[in-house]
């Protein structure tokens, strides 16, 4: 899939693509049946399939105090794009000087002088321009072949990114992977702690969750993977602020069985499986071991089924 950031530099055989414009935070089964319908109608007309997104998300900007809520941090939200078909992704800067933009002039700017589309693709909700005043139907009406699509639902309720960040936060990883269609996974380069995990016997790898959503607090069984290693690994991974150590903010701290080597630097890949319990203070540090022993045992049964 071909990335490119400046819609003021788009070349020639990068236009005239069938293009679908959202945020797909998460690339889940709904943006998934947006993109099927989108790429029959490029099958149609012999051309490509494009994604026009947005980075940083604009929640991030329109509302910077709110907690990390990603899905799908940009990495990883491109190749679940690219899996799923995109051949070319716009992925523009959003900023406040593009925020504060009309929908008129992001018509013009953006989707007539950059991009260029054969064919428009829009989620009847999706809002653009100052004010978020710009609506599906201005495409129209600026004269661009435009395809409006409906809301999403799966049995009764909508298909949406909303409601995946729901389930992740109550720690419901089997629901929300059947939302997503594919295994969540947390992503981020392993970073030195405080080797207190060293100091129990059970050293852990440790990952920030950055801009990624807090999933429930506790503990997982999880199947890593390392940067430059092709297998997946089975684990135990606690995620959250460590009650006995008051962490002062969340961390990810995955215990890799069988596994004994100094990865730091390297991208770790964590899918968590199941949630095994939430987060608890204990009495001693030996109650403490004693319980990350029964954990590791459990996850070890887990991930064996």
């Amino acid at each position: 899939m071909k990335v490119l950031t400046d819609i003021n530099a788009i070349p020639d055989e990068d236009k005239n693509t069938v293009v679908v414009i959202g945020n797909f935070d998460g690339v889940h089964r709904g943006h998934c049946q947006l993109l099927k319908r989108a790429r029959d109608i490029a099958n149609e007309k012999g051309a490509r399939l494009s994604v026009l997104t947005f980075e940083p998300h604009p929640r991030r900007l329109f509302r910077p105090d709110d907690p990390p809520f990603r899905i799908t941090p940009a990495s990883l939200k491109a190749e679940r794009l690219a899996a799923s078909g995109v051949e070319t992704l716009f992925s523009i800067n959003f900023d406040w000087d593009f925020a504060s933009q009309s929908p008129q002039a992001f018509i013009k700017n953006v989707i007539k002088d950059g991009i260029a589309p054969a064919h428009i693709i829009i989620g009847y909700d999706f809002c653009f321009g100052q004010l978020r005043k710009g609506k599906p139907q201005d495409f129209i009406d600026a004269g661009f072949e435009t395809t409006i699509i409906n809301e999403i639902r799966d049995d009764a309720e909508k298909l949406s990114s909303s409601r995946i960040r729901a389930c992740l936060r109550h720690g419901k990883i089997d629901e929300a992977n059947d939302l997503l269609g594919w295994e969540w996974e947390i992503r981020g380069e392993v970073v030195k702690g405080d080797q207190r995990g060293r100091e129990l016997g059970y050293p852990t790898a440790n990952v920030q969750l950055g801009d990624t959503t807090h999933p429930a607090y506790g503990i997982y069984a999880t199947w890593v993977k390392i940067e430059g290693d092709k297998q997946w690994r089975p684990s135990a991974t606690n995620i959250g602020i460590r009650p006995m150590f008051e962490t002062p903010e969340a961390l990810v701290e995955t215990f890799i069985f069988d596994f004994d080597e100094e990865i730091y630097g390297k991208t770790l890949r964590i899918k968590p499986v199941q949630r095994l319990r939430g987060e608890a203070k204990f009495d001693s540090l030996e109650d403490l071991i004693e319980q990350m022993a029964k954990d590791c045992t459990q996850a070890k049964a887990i991930l064996k089924s």
